[in-house]
């Protein structure tokens, strides 16, 4: 594992019904849902660090904070990015940011810890 501060990525998403508060339970409104977009701002964050990642790695996330500021409507276009900030071993954390046209919609933190893939599921049963 080599994970550095200077690891990013950015994903584009598109608001869909699908992504509503109405339509996984977090709310009545259809505009994306907190929990959609936090799984979006995961998806940055596995995006930044899977160059890093050896053979049989992967990451889990251990910790969010997350601020959900503006809502966006269905067919809306969400730009979601992740960067490293902070290394500590295999603790890594990254910060997050949903961006929509320039308008800040969230922000955070998110940490993950690197794992292997196999030592981490043999440990499940």
């Amino acid at each position: 594992m080599r994970i550095t501060t200077d690891l990013a990525a950015t994903l584009t998403r598109t608001v869909a019904e699908a992504d509503t508060a109405a339509a996984v339970g977090s709310g009545s409104l259809p505009v994306l849902g907190t929990p959609v977009l936090l799984a979006w701002c995961e998806a940055a964050t596995c995006a930044a660090l899977e160059p890093a990642l050896e053979d049989g790695e992967t990451s889990v996330g251990t910790r969010v904070s997350l601020e959900h500021q503006a809502p966006s409507v269905v067919g809306a276009e969400v730009e979601v990015s992740a960067s490293v900030v902070h290394v500590d071993g295999r603790l890594v954390r990254l910060s997050v940011a949903a961006r929509q046209g320039g308008r800040l919609v969230g922000s955070g933190e998110v940490s993950r810890v690197v794992v292997g893939t196999e030592r981490f599921l043999s440990r499940l049963s």
